[in-house]
């Protein structure tokens, strides 16, 4: 699971994401959005230790990923928004790289890399070098070496980026699966038709802020939406104002 208490980044006289609270549990896929500039990444880099906050805590299954920060990302598995890559190294090369940081290898390793290349579709290039990778298979790559290690919380920035759709619903399966077997997902995502049909709680943040957090019932409920799905609910929380101003604009 995820504990994050009052968490503060700041970067001289601004103020990224302030004072923020969000517990994601076992099991769960825990959506997070916002517009752009609203703290997203940055809450996500520090959940995943890329970032350290200026002040807060972040505990990833119990651990204080500050205090102890190898034994809390021992746990943890991170799927970046951008698939940077040892572009020297072969596909099967990579993804025993990342497993051999947690101390992972042998044949256990070398079957879970290759059912990871299987799953997708990455099997006649597991020999390649990854330079000659497209961005959509750099990004699948990314993505097995998130679950190489059997993490118990994958935290995801953007996943379904340079997708093609059978990876996409392949990805979005495995999530559903992985979650159901008592793994922990947070996932960042602009695409919101994705997040309401994925997860079971999401989180709206602007300006550093949480406007609202919950299922889709209590998020209606928060933005008094009625049966309005999460794109309607999203703006009336971040935006509406700008739809407005829009209009006028393309009106006048």
């Amino acid at each position: 699971m995820i504990e994050i208490t009052n968490l503060t980044k700041r970067y001289g006289s601004f103020t990224a994401v302030d004072t923020l609270n969000l517990v994601v549990p076992k099991g769960e896929l825990f959506g997070f959005l916002g517009p752009n500039g609203a703290g997203k990444t940055t809450t996500m880099r520090m959940v995943a230790g890329i970032l350290r906050p200026t002040a807060g805590t972040i505990k990833i299954c119990g651990i204080d990923i500050d205090r102890d920060p190898i034994a809390a990302k021992s746990r943890l598995g991170f799927i970046p928004d951008r698939p940077f890559i040892y572009e020297k190294l072969t596909g099967i090369e990579f993804l025993r790289f990342v497993a051999g940081l947690y101390a992972q290898e042998g044949q256990a390793i070398e079957r879970r890399a290759a059912e990871l290349l299987e799953v997708f579709d990455l099997t006649e290039w597991r020999d390649e070098l990854v330079e000659s990778y497209s961005h959509g298979m750099r990004q699948k790559l990314i993505i097995s070496s998130a679950f190489v290690h059997r993490p118990d919380v994958i935290v995801v920035d953007e996943p379904m980026v340079g997708l093609d759709p059978k990876a996409a619903r392949t990805l979005k399966d495995l999530f559903r699966e992985y979650t159901r077997r008592g793994h922990t997902i947070m996932m960042s995502t602009h695409t919101l038709e994705v997040a309401q049909t994925m997860c079971d709680r999401i989180a709206i943040i602007q300006r550093g802020h949480i406007r609202a957090a919950g299922t889709m019932d209590e998020l209606r409920s928060n933005a008094e939406r009625g049966d309005e799905g999460l794109e309607e609910i999203f703006l009336k929380l971040t935006g509406d104002n700008v739809v407005r101003e829009l209009a006028e604009v393309l009106d006048g």
